[in-house]
């Protein structure tokens, strides 16, 4: 089984910065996309950067140049989003995302969620 726990999250004033953590634990599995999703009110959720175990990374055209992901395998497997310039429209709650192989077969899992608001 895959745990992702998500923190980080706050209440910034537009134009400020936020760094979102994930802490991936369990055992038996190999990632292989890391993401952070996001969901605003009444809006569905969407994709706002990803990250390949080969670390090839991709970001939604809205947050490309202020957002960056990056993933450390240290000790645990964590991963990050830094985001710069923040707007009112990036106020949602950000979810940690993995796809993971785990005995043959591909999984999805997701963390609780944390919540960013970003004030005018």
């Amino acid at each position: 089984q895959v745990q992702l726990v998500e923190s980080g999250g706050g209440l910034v004033q537009a134009g400020g910065s936020l760094r979102l953590s994930c802490a991936v634990s369990g055992s038996g599995f190999s990632i292989n996309t890391m993401g952070w999703y996001r969901q605003a009110p009444g809006k569905q959720r969407e994709l706002v950067a990803a990250i390949t175990s080969g670390g090839s990374t991709n970001y939604a055209d809205s947050v490309k140049g202020r957002f960056t992901i990056s993933r450390d395998n240290a000790v645990t497997t964590r991963m990050y989003l830094q985001m710069n310039s923040l707007k009112p429209e990036d106020t949602a709650v950000y979810y940690c995302n993995v796809i993971a192989a785990l005995r043959g077969s591909m999984f999805q899992y997701w963390g609780q969620g944390t919540q960013v608001t970003v004030s005018s």
